[in-house]
């Protein structure tokens, strides 16, 4: 048994999260969620993989028809519905799913004139009329920028964002809270365990009443995601942080099941005492950075790009660079900013990013040439940088 803090209990539909209540693992369909046929195939195979909750993400009138329709079909599954073009698109979701998850940083987007505590309000009440349960989901990459900007230059070295990241998970927490409103727990995400760690480790010292959700977003692909999500996991689970779990990878479609897997498999190990140690300067060569795959990715080319960067840059390893490789609109903009090399995918071409600057829009074909050019021209810069150092 896993030592546990003492969480309030959060329903979700037939699941219980925190409240001394085993955790939950919990992962996201891939397929579009239009797809009725694929993604209530893809919610069953991942419930009967173990999944607790099976999330889908539903950005239009459209999804919420298929989302209807994938319900009725899986019935036994707890579907938890992502929020990130529309807040208001929970009115036609609430009715069939046990939970929502809404991101601070896309709601501030989202009507700018309107206070924020409105629209929290507006979920709140929805959420209450359909007796759903709710996550205020903040990633590091996507905090408004009002908060950004609040709490610039309050991190240590390394951990920068950190603290705009729980600013923004507590302000909800606390709107919530006024509003009469406790049926919710919190994430917060980043694709550097080390942030993730440090993020959480905070608000559960500020709030230690509230279930977390855990995660190391854009993990990336097998071995490093699961080596990255473990590094957070080992540390945070060990502390009794964390209440329900999901491991990002990127996977094909086919092989989703492997997230509960790889997630089982830690919290087995973490159980019985198997930690893992980890070298000392992991993840301070080459680190790839990848979303996992799901509903938004635009087509599942974005996973065999991925593949292809990561055998393609191997000769790089050495080197102290990142390179985040994005499936959709949603993440791709913002979440490449902070890489050295940035490629996020359209349906039929790939936006390739030198830290913010944007440098073109290329065909899948022909980008991972333009992508080499980017990385030995970034080498070189780094090796003259080194030299003149000397």
């Amino acid at each position: 048994m896993l030592k546990r803090s003492a969480t309030r209990a959060v329903a979700a539909g037939n699941v219980t999260i925190g409240g001394g209540n085993p955790i939950v693992v919990q992962s996201m369909c891939a397929t579009k969620t239009q797809d009725v046929e694929a993604t209530a195939a893809q919610a069953r195979m991942l419930h009967e993989a173990g999944a607790g909750l099976v999330r889908i993400a539903v950005d239009s009138a459209r999804d919420v028809a298929a989302l209807a329709e994938v319900a009725a079909r899986v019935p036994e599954a707890a579907l938890v519905i992502d929020l990130q073009e529309s807040y208001r698109l929970i009115n036609e979701v609430a009715p069939h799913v046990a939970k929502v998850r809404y991101n601070p940083g896309h709601l501030y987007h989202h009507e700018r004139e309107k206070p924020v505590r409105d629209k929290v309000a507006f979920i709140a009440e929805t959420a209450v009329r359909h007796n759903i349960a709710l996550r205020v989901g903040v990633n590091c990459g996507s905090v408004d920028p009002e908060m950004d900007a609040k709490f610039a230059g309050a991190d240590e070295p390394g951990l920068e964002g950190v603290r705009a990241m729980v600013e923004s998970a507590l302000q909800h927490s606390q709107i919530l809270d006024d509003l009469g409103f406790t049926r919710y727990v919190v994430s917060l995400k980043d694709s550097d365990p080390r942030k993730v760690v440090a993020g959480n480790r905070l608000f559960a010292s500020a709030r230690p009443d509230v279930p977390l959700h855990l995660g190391v977003t854009e993990a990336g692909m097998l071995p490093d995601g699961a080596i990255k999500t473990r590094i957070a996991f080992e540390q945070l689970l060990s502390e009794g942080i964390g209440d329900t779990i999901r491991v990002s990878l990127t996977l094909p479609f086919a092989e989703k099941w492997r997230e509960i897997e790889t997630g089982r498999q830690i919290l087995d190990d973490i159980a019985a005492g198997r930690f893992r140690s980890v070298p000392k300067h992991f993840g301070e060569g080459l680190n790839i950075i990848s979303c996992p795959s799901c509903s938004r990715v635009e087509n599942e080319a974005f996973v065999d790009l991925a593949f292809s960067v990561r055998e393609m840059a191997q000769y790089a390893k050495a080197h102290a660079i990142t390179i985040a490789i994005m499936g959709c609109r949603v993440n791709g903009p913002g979440e490449t900013d902070d890489a050295d090399l940035g490629l996020w995918c359209a349906p039929t071409f790939v936006n390739l990013k030198r830290g913010e600057e944007e440098l073109g829009a290329f065909p899948y074909e022909t980008v991972l040439d333009r992508l080499k050019l980017e990385l030995d021209a970034l080498i070189a810069r780094k090796q003259a940088a080194t030299a003149m150092g000397r």
